[in-house]
């Protein structure tokens, strides 16, 4: 209320009573408020939707991701069967430049 006296006092050059700025103030809060409050809550309604519609793609995560995919497994010049390493368990030697070998015996 005294806000609104201020307002009144340097803004308009006129002075308000306590009565006359209560007044005003209901006013405001019953016939404009409610349009301000719609509008926040439209932004914010907004605002999530477009959070909540990239949320598979921000959040998403592999499923059953602990074994590696088969591949067709390659073969050193010996023979010998090569397998690649998933780049969860070891990123040079998923890169290609270390390879793994065993043998099947």
């Amino acid at each position: 209320i005294a806000s609104i006296q201020r307002y009144f006092s340097e803004g308009m050059d006129d002075e308000t009573g306590n009565l006359k700025a209560k007044l005003l103030l209901d006013f405001v809060l019953s016939e404009i408020a409610p349009t301000v409050y719609n509008q926040a809550i439209s932004d914010a309604e907004t605002y999530f939707q477009g959070k909540v519609a990239d949320l598979e793609g921000a959040c998403y995560e592999q499923e059953f991701g602990y074994w590696p995919e088969k591949r067709s497994q390659s073969t050193d010049a010996s023979g010998t069967p090569r397998t690649r390493v998933s780049p969860a368990l070891h990123p040079q030697l998923a890169s290609g430049r270390i390879f793994l070998s065993y043998s099947l015996r």
